[in-house]
């Protein structure tokens, strides 16, 4: 009756449990990981410091992402900063386990949570910020149709060496023209 909303051939997205809390920690202790996700200084973090992303609220909505058919948790997306108002959120990924990147599973859950902003929570702009350095996510971005919106010049300092942060947004009417 209605397209499947949390399920593509290749990923699943579900709610995380308090079990996949683990993955998390380990993944925080893989230093190319961790410097793709944010500008924020990086070290191995323990279980119960990813705790909030089992939490559910009215303005951030969090995914785990299990690859198909395997059911393995490879990674997670979320969105927040949920403003109802303007019908606007910000968005987040990361496919943790280093196997499953560069393989398609990151865009078909980024496609799967644009279907839900757009589709299930009648969200109208969705925006991200990715470090410039972090060429595959900013393909897949440009590919799900985000439009290169601003550029926060110099924002991360990694390894001695400046980089810029890019802001990327995608209305639902350049999303359903593209993707329906």
């Amino acid at each position: 009756m209605f397209p499947a909303l949390f399920q593509s051939s290749r990923v699943r997205l579900r709610a995380i449990i308090p079990e996949d809390l683990a993955h998390f920690a380990r993944w925080s202790a893989d230093a190319d990981y961790m410097r793709l996700l944010d500008d924020d200084p990086i070290r191995p973090q323990s279980a119960s410091f990813f705790a909030h992303m089992s939490a559910h609220g009215e303005d951030q909505h969090h995914f785990g992402v299990e690859a198909l058919p395997e059911e393995l948790m490879i990674g997670f997306v979320a969105l927040f900063n949920v403003k109802w108002r303007n019908q606007t959120a910000d968005m987040a990924m990361g496919i943790g386990e280093a196997s499953y990147r560069g393989k398609g599973y990151g865009s078909a859950a980024l496609r799967l949570l644009l279907d839900y902003a757009f589709h299930e929570l009648n969200l109208y702009r969705v925006g991200l910020s990715v470090l410039s350095y972090n060429a595959p996510a900013i393909r897949a971005y440009e590919r799900a149709g985000f439009s290169h919106e601003g550029t926060r010049r110099g924002m991360a300092l990694r390894a001695g060496q400046r980089h810029d942060m890019l802001q990327y947004g995608i209305l639902r009417e350049a999303y359903t023209a593209q993707h329906g």
